[in-house]
């Protein structure tokens, strides 16, 4: 059975504003992996406003699209040491 696109848009924004919410830029201020990680960060968050710009517009497929791409910037950045993130749970896929 395939999931339902409504709820699958609504979960994975919840999943990315989570995930913003918990990643912390971990290379000391001032830093070029520092500047990495804040681009890394501006994009997850522009596209969680491009999802839910496209959310609004009814366009799910582009919301979910949107939603997935902002938390592989998250996801990616925190496998490579630029985020504090969580090691347990559901957010990222750091161990």
């Amino acid at each position: 059975m395939a999931a339902d696109l409504a709820e699958k848009t609504d979960r994975y924004e919840g999943l990315l504003a989570e995930a913003l919410e918990e990643a912390t830029v971990a290379p000391r201020e001032g830093t070029p992996m520092a500047e990495a990680a804040a681009d890394c960060y501006g994009m997850a968050e522009s596209y969680l406003t491009d999802g839910r710009h496209f959310r609004d517009q009814d366009d799910l497929v582009n919301a979910l699209a949107s939603f997935s791409y902002g938390h592989a910037w998250l996801d990616a950045g925190a496998r490579i040491g630029l985020f504090d993130v969580p090691t347990e749970g559901h957010l990222f896929t750091v161990e």
